[in-house]
């Protein structure tokens, strides 16, 4: 089968809070190099517009915000539809899922595919959710009560009791030790997230990272657990060693078993001394350090490639357990004309980053 591969990422930037879509776009090439990858941006200052490489796209566009809802984004696909051709979309961030899940069939007709979650498993694992489902199927995870207004915010910390950390219902997590520091944390994240506030139970201890591929069937097609050796301010992965855990590996399955999950996803764990394994967060799409398992044999994003391309899989070797990344950050070069003509034209051709050849297999 021969096809014309061109596949658009969101997700770009790679700074202190480093997103998925450039470790994407890296993984993809490795399996696929002469994929042509379209790189989808909500800001003309996302990192991953600047500079050349194999996590660069080899154009981006400028795509409206997800609060502006599905119909703004399907039509700004489909323009770059019109111009690109696109066999598949891979959205990385927590925020625009939903709006993809909502155009999935819309996206299909025009012939981009997805590999998405279904709308219960979507909605099962937001953090207002996620207490509950874990309840349920007996596994661990904080206490965690969602709060629509200031009493129930400082009644809910009371409760559970100090500290606790306190976190928007999609982005941004603060760790407050007082009423005081609670009042302030509440009302930043209120004032750039909105309501409601999620207070949960903190559970001190290390930190275990799983990436992975379902089926959508209950079945895990392939996964790497990670424990993080470094972390940024905002919990993200800096540093990390593969690690072979039978009980993550149990949890992990019994977990996505129950939501058939369909897609890509990460699940992060804790543990602490005397305590169980527990969930604290489900992602529903890859962690930005998912180029490290692609560079030792794992590669989940080609996977996916694969079933969104409807490929004959190659397969795909586990995680070497030991194997261990570093992450380190570099400037890139740019030139105040592509910012420019990014803000203004909404698209930029990114010299250097890949190519479109006739793909076979």
């Amino acid at each position: 089968m021969k096809a014309n591969l061109t596949v658009a990422v969101s997700g770009l930037h790679r700074g202190e809070n480093p997103q998925p879509g450039a470790a994407v776009i890296a993984s993809l090439r490795r399996r696929f190099p002469g994929i042509r990858l379209v790189g989808l941006s909500y800001d003309p200052l996302e990192s991953g517009l600047y500079g050349q490489g194999l996590d660069h796209a080899d154009i981006a566009y400028l795509i409206p915000y997800p609060g502006a809802g599905t119909r703004a984004l399907l039509e700004r696909l489909g323009e770059i539809h019109a111009r690109e051709a696109l066999t598949a979309v891979i959205p990385c961030l927590d925020s625009e899922i939903q709006n993809y899940i909502d155009l999935q069939d819309a996206l299909l007709d025009m012939g981009i595919r997805t590999m998405l979650p279904s709308q219960r498993a979507f909605e099962t694992r937001h953090k207002a959710n996620l207490y509950e489902f874990c309840r349920q199927i007996g596994v661990a995870t904080p206490i965690t009560r969602v709060a629509m207004n200031e009493f129930t915010v400082h009644q809910f910390a009371e409760e559970i009791g100090y500290p606790v950390y306190v976190k928007g219902c999609l982005y941004e997590a603060q760790l407050v030790s007082s009423r005081l520091e609670l009042a302030a944390a509440y009302q930043e994240i209120v004032r750039v997230w909105g309501w409601p506030i999620i207070v949960q139970q903190v559970i001190a201890g290390e930190e275990y990272d799983v990436a992975g591929v379902g089926d959508g069937k209950g079945g895990i097609i392939q996964s790497c657990t990670i424990r993080k050796l470094l972390r940024t301010s905002h919990g993200k992965g800096f540093g990390g060693i593969v690690v072979d855990n039978p009980e993550i590996a149990r949890l992990s399955g019994r977990i996505i078993g129950e939501l058939k999950w369909n897609g890509p996803f990460e699940l992060e764990f804790l543990k602490g001394n005397g305590t169980p394994y527990t969930l604290f967060e489900i992602n529903p799409r890859f962690p930005a350090w998912i180029d490290f398992p692609s560079q030792i044999g794992c590669n989940m994003p080609a996977l996916v490639g694969e079933h969104l391309f409807g490929l004959r899989s190659k397969g795909s070797q586990p995680c070497a357990v030991g194997r261990m990344f570093v992450r380190h950050s570099v400037d890139v070069l740019g030139d105040f004309a592509d910012f420019a003509a990014m803000s203004t034209s909404g698209q930029r051709l990114i010299p250097g980053a890949g190519g479109q050849q006739e793909m076979t297999s």
